[in-house]
């Protein structure tokens, strides 16, 4: 299975901050809001993993995230949004990395208090979706 985290979208509720960075670079708490859907992810096992950003601040993930070792991964991919697509142009986007295989979307702005693997076993064992 593959992860996908939506970091798109303008962030205009959180102005200005977000003239200068994409909202999800914001910290909560100890570090940057993407790290948590991240790390919801790598919990549940899921290491091959895609970020969909856009915007004029979505060179900062490189920056900040690199090649996904700080959290275990092989490598993190990226793909660039342009415009406001909405999530289903996102996934869209993200169609080429996923090559046909089960994902598990988040969004970059969610917090999720506890772990997803009993659902992400749950969905693993259905024969489509």
């Amino acid at each position: 299975m593959k992860g996908v985290v939506l970091a798109g979208g303008k962030g205009s509720r959180l102005y200005p901050l977000t003239r200068v960075t994409n909202k999800h670079l914001l910290p909560v708490y100890d570090r940057p809001m993407v790290f948590y859907p991240i790390q919801t992810l790598v919990d549940a096992g899921i290491k091959d993993i895609i970020i969909v950003t856009g915007g004029q601040n979505s060179g900062d993930f490189l920056r900040l995230l690199s090649n996904g070792k700080d959290f275990d991964l092989h490598r993190i991919h990226y793909t660039y949004q342009e415009g406001e697509g909405g999530i289903a142009d996102a996934l869209r986007l993200a169609e080429p990395f996923v090559e046909g295989e089960k994902i598990c979307v988040i969004l970059g702005d969610n917090i999720i208090e506890n772990n997803i693997i009993a659902s992400k076993e749950a969905f693993e064992k259905q024969s489509a979706g």
